[in-house]
C-alpha cells in the first residue's frame, strides 16, 4: 500500500474520520436533547482501547513493535496499556 493510500484507507476503504463523524451525529441524536459531558475523554476512550488492542494482537504482544507502529514511546505504550489492563 502506497503511503498516501494510508490516509484514506481504514480497512472497509473509508476515512475513519467520517466513520467518527457518523457516530457522533448518532450519539447526539440519541441524546434527545440532553446535555453532553466529558465528551473528548468519552471518544478517546472508546477508540484507544480497541486501538491497542488490536495493535497488541497484531505485534503477538511485542511492546517496542506496537510502540513504533503507534508512534508512542515505549514507556508511553506500557503506562496505556496498564490504564487498560492490557498488561
Amino acid at each position: 500500500m502506497a503511503k498516501k493510500d494510508i490516509k484514506k484507507f481504514n480497512g472497509e476503504g473509508r476515512q475513519l474520520s467520517s466513520q467518527v463523524s457518523k457516530s457522533m451525529r448518532k450519539y447526539f441524536k440519541e441524546l434527545e436533547g440532553e446535555k453532553a459531558k466529558d465528551l473528548y475523554s468519552m471518544v478517546l476512550k472508546e477508540v484507544e482501547l480497541p486501538l491497542l488492542q488490536i495493535v497488541m494482537e497484531q505485534c503477538k504482544d511485542n511492546q517496542t513493535q506496537a510502540s513504533q507502529i503507534l508512534g508512542l514511546n515505549r514507556g508511553t505504550l506500557r503506562n496505556k496499556l496498564k490504564e487498560y489492563k492490557l498488561l
